[in-house]
């Protein structure tokens, strides 16, 4: 089995983490999930689950209610994005289809019917919007989609009408915020029409100088025209990062390696540790191995920490749930550990 998105690495890997197509789509004469009763939540729920036959020609995908899903579970599959935090809550007639290697991951009854989402190491935008529009594809051979000739795909935010489809990135800055140039490239972002947003999409807060930026619209643009205009502009914020992490190699460079010591020192020393600081500080030291300042250690290894050390993960883990204060115990000795064995 491949592995997941998360622990891979792609093109542009050393400032893109990975790139997210998502494609909202709703059945015909049915009610979107906020206002359909029991009964018709349910006809979507089987209909999704019929659709793992013909799925499984593309991938080896599985199905899942997230009532049968034990909450602690739904709080990993959110920590890894395969879920939204929405879907976490009131899982009755909810669903989820998820490939083997997690690249394709269908929430069913969300805010729509279908969430179709297809995840990809680095930066791959035309290649996610390829393996999307075949699962969509195989979808919509087997139910009838809400869509209008003038308008096309009905959806129940009116942000995603139109093609449905909203294509992110998910990039790494910390050189930008370490020169304080962070705001004003994602200023400029935000006027060439594209959203940016926190480390789980819109509301949500950045940790470890990681930000997602993406379509605000779907409508009166096709797809390809959509997905070049997010390559543009995430290609101008990665020569932007590209450009401050040279500067930072020329100047102050001691200063600059004795904080990514420091960071680094703090990993492998501290016996408590949150997660906004454990993220924060990890992104410094994945900083200091793209610098080639920390030769020794392995970027695999930290990137996959980003994600493991959340509070969901090291629960799962340890098989039950933590308080907080026992969680970042956990979170210390696991990345002492993990640290300690690259050196």
């Amino acid at each position: 089995m491949s592995k997941s998105w998360t622990k891979e690495e792609g093109p542009q890997g050393d400032i893109c983490l990975g790139t997210r197509i998502r494609l909202a789509r709703n059945l015909a004469k049915v009610p979107f999930p906020a206002t359909a009763n029991r009964e018709q939540a349910k006809q979507v729920l089987k209909k999704g689950k019929e659709l793992v036959e013909s799925l499984n020609h593309l991938a080896s995908v599985k199905y899942y209610e997230l009532a049968e899903v034990d909450e602690l579970e739904r709080q990993v599959l959110m920590e890894k994005h395969l879920i939204s935090p929405e879907h976490t809550k009131k899982t009755s007639n909810k669903g989820l289809i998820l490939s083997e290697n997690e690249d394709i991951s269908i929430m069913v009854n969300e805010e729509d019917h279908f969430r179709i989402q297809v995840f990809l190491p680095g930066l791959q935008l035309k290649a996610a919007w390829e393996l999307a529009n075949r699962v969509d594809n195989l979808i919509e051979a087997n139910v009838d989609y809400a869509f209008d000739p003038d308008i096309g795909y009905l959806t129940a935010c009116p942000t995603n009408v139109g093609t449905g489809m909203r294509g992110s990135v998910m990039l790494h800055l910390p050189a930008l915020a370490r020169i304080n140039q962070l705001e004003n490239v994602l200023r400029s972002v935000s006027q060439f029409g594209l959203a940016v947003r926190g480390l789980y999409g819109e509301g949500s807060e950045s940790y470890g100088s990681i930000y997602q930026i993406s379509n605000q619209i779907s409508l009166g643009h096709s797809e390809t025209e959509m997905l070049e205009h997010l390559s543009r502009v995430a290609h101008q914020v990665i020569s932007s990062e590209r450009q401050a992490r040279q500067y930072l190699q020329e100047q102050n460079r001691d200063e600059n390696e004795d904080q990514i010591h420091r960071a680094y020192g703090l990993l492998t020393h501290a016996r408590i540790i949150s997660s906004r600081e454990a993220m924060d500080l990890l992104s410094t030291v994945m900083l200091g191995i793209d610098l080639g300042i920390l030769r020794d250690l392995d970027r695999g290894l930290v990137k996959k920490l980003m994600v493991e050390i959340r509070a969901a993960h090291l629960q799962k883990m340890m098989g039950q749930s933590l308080p907080a204060q026992e969680r970042d115990r956990l979170r210390a000795s696991l990345i002492r550990d993990r640290l300690s064995r690259q050196i």
